[in-house]
């Protein structure tokens, strides 16, 4: 059966194609058609054609992850395979990215684009899924919409944050961790410093958590207010505003709820028994990872998040460790949420965070160091399906603090040739290997490399 394979290359309203066989040369001239019924018909009598030719074959087709603009035509092709021998793929755009610069490709048309997806087939089947369920498409819109709401939210959070240092600027006082509802709801009633000194103190302490003593300070800051913006224009921004953010926190809320009660997954109970993964949290991680099968482990799972460990050193560099970063942010950023509030609630975080930070670490990469730490956690917990369990941690440290002890340092690059002093190095090439020497003869292994490695007090507290 000799196969073939279709690249698509999408764009908004339209796509092109192109078919290689697998000695990367093209077997249909590469073409264009329109994201619409008359473009997907054209498609399957191209196909059509195609197949009749060509009867004793198989069809691999990829795309790009484009945002949605790749779903119906991922779709179309998707049905099709009840006509033709044909399998489909969403691919991620770094991959067929960094495979066309490897080719050393400088030019870039949708036509060379499409070739290069279907190259990137040919090259790489290893990495590439076929007839991908779409199971989540509904719980990831409703993700979107959710998260665009929030997003909104925050802008005109921050404008209203800039309306209320002109308006009444001694309120920003009570919005330190955010701008709380009752705040938004007295903005309604009285924008402006001079409208709130004018109110009686009983009158604004029927607002939801205003008490009489909180609405008396609040009357009496207003009458000694610095406020410099006091014209009718400012005021219906502020009103407009906090109306605007009462209705999203509502309809956030709600959609949140919905989506929650819809999720009805096994993955979605295990991860909240994580303290600190919340529901909408354990929502979104489960969108992101979808299904542990995916990932080899937990390393791979690390990489797709961005937060494994890189080093690079060559020659006469110096380098440290440092979080990639690479891939998408959202993960990254669900993630570092729960970090957050995992750093709270969870012991077993605190203490590696606390750990951590008496080491002299800043706080960035300790908070990398604890997402990492959660995230090879989880993945234990998703892969043996058992629910949260510090003692396992525990457990798996020590062991491999006790696998690390027996195994001795042994530089097996050099193994062929030491060290020659007499090798024409760089000046700090040779001083690293003086100091690497050094190291060797010492007497006391207290002080040269084959020191003990030292136990973290948590560990050592439980070792016989």
């Amino acid at each position: 059966m000799e196969p073939f394979y279709l690249g698509v290359d999408v764009s908004k309203g339209y796509a092109d194609f192109m078919i290689l066989n697998s000695e990367k040369q093209p077997a249909v001239k590469g073409f264009q058609l329109d994201d619409t019924f008359d473009g997907h018909q054209s498609l399957y009598g191209m196909l059509d054609c195609f197949t009749a030719e060509h009867s004793d074959t198989i069809l691999f087709a990829g795309m790009e992850s484009t945002g949605g603009y790749e779903n119906n035509w991922y779709k179309s092709l998707t049905e099709f395979q009840e006509s033709f021998n044909i399998q489909t793929a969403r691919l991620n755009p770094l991959g067929v990215m960094n495979n066309s610069k490897a080719e050393l490709k400088k030019n870039i048309t949708d036509k060379i684009s499409a070739q290069n997806i279907a190259e990137y087939l040919i090259a790489h089947p290893e990495k590439v899924v076929y007839q991908q369920s779409n199971q989540l498409s509904g719980l990831r819109k409703h993700w979107g919409f959710i998260k665009m709401l929030t997003k909104h939210s925050t802008q005109l959070l921050n404008q209203l944050n800039t309306l209320i240092y002109t308006a009444n600027p001694e309120l920003l006082s009570y919005c330190q961790n955010g701008v709380p509802n009752w705040v938004l709801k007295l903005l309604v009633q009285y924008p402006c410093a001079t409208n709130l000194k004018r109110a009686h103190a009983k009158t604004v302490a029927k607002i939801p958590y205003v008490s009489s003593q909180k609405a008396q300070q609040l009357v009496a800051r207003a009458k000694s207010s610095v406020a410099s913006s006091t014209d009718v224009t400012t005021e219906q921004l502020i009103v407009a505003t906090a109306r605007q953010i009462l209705h999203l926190k509502k309809t956030i809320a709600e959609q949140t709820t919905q989506m929650i009660d819809e999720c009805a997954i096994p993955e979605i109970d295990l991860l909240k028994t994580f303290p600190g993964i919340s529901d909408l949290s354990a929502v979104g991680l489960f969108i992101e990872i979808q299904t542990i099968k995916r990932f080899a482990d937990v390393k791979k799972l690390a990489s797709f998040f961005g937060v494994h460990p890189v080093y690079k050193i060559s020659g006469d560099s110096t380098g440290g460790f440092k979080m990639s970063k690479q891939g998408r942010k959202e993960p990254r950023k669900i993630l570092y949420m729960i970090t957050l509030s995992a750093i709270q609630c969870n012991p077993l975080i605190r203490e590696i965070y606390q750990k951590h930070q008496k080491q002299g670490k800043n706080n960035m990469a300790v908070m990398g160091i604890c997402m990492h730490k959660i995230l090879r956690i989880l993945y234990g917990m998703l892969k043996h399906n058992q629910p949260f369990n510090p003692q396992i941690d525990i457990t798996n440290r020590v062991r491999s603090v006790r696998i690390k002890g027996d195994i001795s340092v042994d530089n097996q690059s050099r193994r062929f040739q030491d060290y020659d002093q007499k090798a024409p190095v760089s000046r700090r090439q040779r001083k690293k290997r003086l100091e690497r020497e050094r190291s060797h003869s010492v007497g006391d292994t207290n002080s040269g490399i084959t020191a003990p490695v030292p136990l973290p007090d948590i560990i050592a507290n439980i070792l016989p």
